[in-house]
């Protein structure tokens, strides 16, 4: 059952199987609210749309809404977007009943496995198509293995769930634990699932596993497994969340087990579920204050373990003076690496205590309670010294931290800030604009540009837009818009009909697998063409106009584009057509109406924007005329 610890192997099954039944899916974008949680924005057929959130070592989950995305992507979601964004989800499988899931992904002539891993500390890692891997969200160096870039990605041992039944029968007979514990820990259905097989079987829960009915439980455990996947009737209660009620019941849940997790686990940060109160905004002086005090108490609870520690060493002080005396003996002849392997192997004596070895410190943790780390190589003493010694340094800390509670911070006044420019992004060296429903759009300056936008950038679940005129910039839609007016517009505007004195033109657009540079026997393509083959969808008469405008929030920046994608976005902008003035000179004229629009009391600190330069940037080719300016 799912708790606020996380997900059971058998929940798993159901969640996975609730995504399978929404194949085919494509990845659109991938999104990390925080160090351990990543969405995926998956698209399925007729529009659908489904977030699945993984929190690495916990859940896996579709959720209903997804909370506003962070500003600045961290890196490993914007990987994930590199490999994955526009590539089809082939399979979804689960490891056994592991809390393990892979999504194989495939995009262009390569498949990508993306692996959730939802026990211990957890991890997401994205492979190549032999699993070698090629970024983990955390890096891991094991005993038994490593998760880090370059090395092969290792699943563990099968599980008895993938057992046939001749060989779970002799697994049982190994097992030196009672039958509830075996299930509990060996088939790996905790504590919940293992009760319910033994009620159902007719077992006694504390039955020594060698004599229970291998068969009878064998049935059982896979009616189980088969119930996860058929009879899903999740039930909510105040602890926990249940693909179905094991001994019957009601359906407290309709709308699926995804559905009744989401409803389940609490919200990511930043999504609102009604009836929550807004978290009181602290002052910086109460924010400071808060971290002095949690300091404090940080520091009080390290000295009361360091007085434990002392006071346990001292209760055990035979035991720790044995084990001092007979490490320093065994080290003057045996490596520590040695020493470790004769420490693992006692199964009795005072080498059972010991937890942890650390040969470049010739030190051991030893547990009396409390782990204690243990220099060999200092008497007992001295090994009270250093515990004494951090007591001494934390008190002295908290006598600093009080010091600074006393010491009233000045508040400062609040100087006015102007919002800052918008940063230098990849695709700004293009001609770009973002529709009114927030997709980005790439148009090719030259045909350098519009090369390298097919090349490197075209992607599945893109849209290829063109002009149906000589010299046209190549667009590229990155992703799905419902705005593709819009992108009409772009495409027609920045191509050769504005500089021929046209006011419209028609234009096309098809999908990235219609797009080619491989010619027909005996044709020729030349640099910046491309062969578009198959059926196009068409806009006719389609009119030439740019806007062009200064946005002062949230950031400063001069942008570009349709009308209605400008208008969205800013107050302050003109509209150009095809006319008489050179680009040159019609950038200075949009300076000047820019100018006159804006307060002087906001023009402060805008040279930066506010130049011919950054203006012509988005001036399409040939003559123009500013049609009209506007100031709502």
């Amino acid at each position: 059952m799912a708790t606020s610890q996380g997900m059971s192997g058998v929940d798993l099954i159901t969640a996975v199987t609730e995504w399978k039944r929404e194949m085919p899916l494509w990845i659109d974008k991938v999104y990390q609210f925080n160090p351990r949680t990543v969405v995926l924005r998956l698209n399925g057929e007729d529009r659908a749309k489904h977030n699945l959130l993984v929190e690495s070592g916990k859940r896996a989950y579709f959720i209903s809404a997804l909370p506003e995305p962070p500003k600045m992507p961290p890196s490993f979601a914007m990987l994930l977007r590199k490999y994955l964004r526009g590539g089809r989800v082939l399979d979804i499988r689960q490891h056994g009943i592991q809390r393990i899931v892979t999504i194989d992904v495939g995009k262009r002539d390569t498949v990508y496995h993306l692996v959730f891993e939802l026990f211990d500390e957890g991890n997401i890692v994205l492979c190549e198509e032999d699993y070698t891997i090629i970024k983990p969200l955390l890096h891991h160096r094991f005993r038994e293995r490593e998760v880090v870039p370059g090395v092969e990605y290792t699943y563990p041992d099968p599980d008895p769930t993938t057992f046939s039944g001749e060989d779970f029968g002799a697994f049982l007979a190994r097992e030196d634990r009672d039958i509830v514990r075996a299930l509990a820990v060996g088939v790996m259905l905790g504590g919940m699932y293992a009760e319910y097989i033994c009620r159902t079987c007719g077992i006694d829960k504390e039955t020594p596993s060698p004599d229970v009915d291998s068969g009878a439980v064998f049935a059982a455990l896979h009616d189980l497994l088969r119930r996860a996947e058929t009879g899903i009737c999740p039930v909510i209660s105040k602890d926990a969340c249940l693909p179905f009620p094991p001994d019957g019941g009601d359906c407290i849940a309709d709308k699926g087990f995804n559905a009744a997790l989401d409803q389940f686990y609490r919200p990511l940060a930043g999504e609102e579920r009604p009836g929550k109160k807004p978290r009181q905004k602290l002052s910086k002086e109460e924010f400071i204050r808060r971290q002095q005090e949690q300091a404090i108490a940080k520091f009080g609870q390290k000295i009361a373990r360091n007085e434990r520690i002392i006071e346990k060493i001292y209760e055990e002080y035979g035991l720790i003076e044995e084990i001092i005396q007979t490490l320093a003996r065994a080290a003057e002849t045996r490596s520590w690496q040695e020493i470790r392997a004769v420490l693992e192997a006692q199964d009795s004596g005072p080498a059972t205590r010991i937890r942890e070895v650390y040969p470049a410190d010739s030190a051991v943790d030893v547990d009396i309670g409390e782990t204690v780390r243990i220099h060999v190589r200092e008497s007992i003493q001295a090994n009270l010294g250093r515990y004494y010694d951090e007591i001494k340094k934390y008190r002295k800390k908290i006598t600093g931290a009080r010091a600074a509670m006393d010491r009233v911070i000045p508040e400062r006044p609040k100087i006015s800030q102007q919002a800052a420019f918008l940063k230098k992004r990849w695709y700004h060296r293009f001609r770009w604009f973002y529709t009114s429903d927030g997709t980005l759009v790439l148009g090719g300056r030259d045909v350098s540009q519009n090369e390298e936008l097919v090349k490197r950038y075209l992607e599945g679940g893109d849209r290829f837009v063109h002009a149906d005129v000589h010299g046209a910039s190549v667009v590229i839609v990155k992703g799905e818009t419902a705005c593709m007016d819009e992108v009409a517009i772009f495409a027609a505007s920045y191509s050769g009909a504005w500089r021929s004195g046209h006011f419209s033109a028609d234009v096309y657009s098809v999908s990235p697998d219609q797009v080619s540079k491989t010619p027909e026997s005996g044709e020729y393509v030349s640099r910046g063409s491309f062969i578009i083959r198959g059926e196009r969808s068409w806009h006719h008469n389609v009119p030439l106009e740019i806007a062009i405008g200064i946005t002062l929030s949230p950031a400063i920046a001069v942008i570009g584009g349709p009308h209605s994608a400008v208008a969205d976005r800013t107050r302050h902008y003109v509209i150009l057509k095809p006319g008489a003035f050179e680009p040159n000179d019609i950038a200075r004229k949009v300076l000047r109406a820019l100018r006159e629009k804006i307060p002087e009391k906001d023009q402060k600190g805008l040279k930066k924007v506010m130049n011919t330069e950054q203006i012509a940037a988005f001036v399409p080719p040939g003559g123009s005329d500013i049609v009209v300016g506007h100031e709502s």
